[in-house]
């Protein structure tokens, strides 16, 4: 089969948060790129924002209210 040229970018709410696929073809039989956006990682790029100011204590509770999935946000 033809992947259609072109490119385009499909979000799917998740349990976690937003899932997200990136496609970009030339009109081969294969993708040129393929790129998965997981949710943990958009989890994880808030810790600085969510941590500025807080105490070392509190880590452990921003830590679990984000609650990111390492094997999930190497993606």
């Amino acid at each position: 089969f033809r992947v259609p040229a072109g490119e385009v970018y499909q979000a799917v709410e998740s349990p976690r948060g937003e899932f997200g696929v990136y496609v970009v073809s030339d009109g081969g039989p294969k993708p040129w790129r393929v790129k998965f956006r997981a949710p943990s990682f958009a989890a994880l790029q808030a810790t600085a924002t969510t941590t500025q100011g807080c105490l070392i204590a509190d880590l452990i509770a921003i830590a679990g209210s984000l609650d990111p999935v390492m094997g999930d946000a190497d993606r």
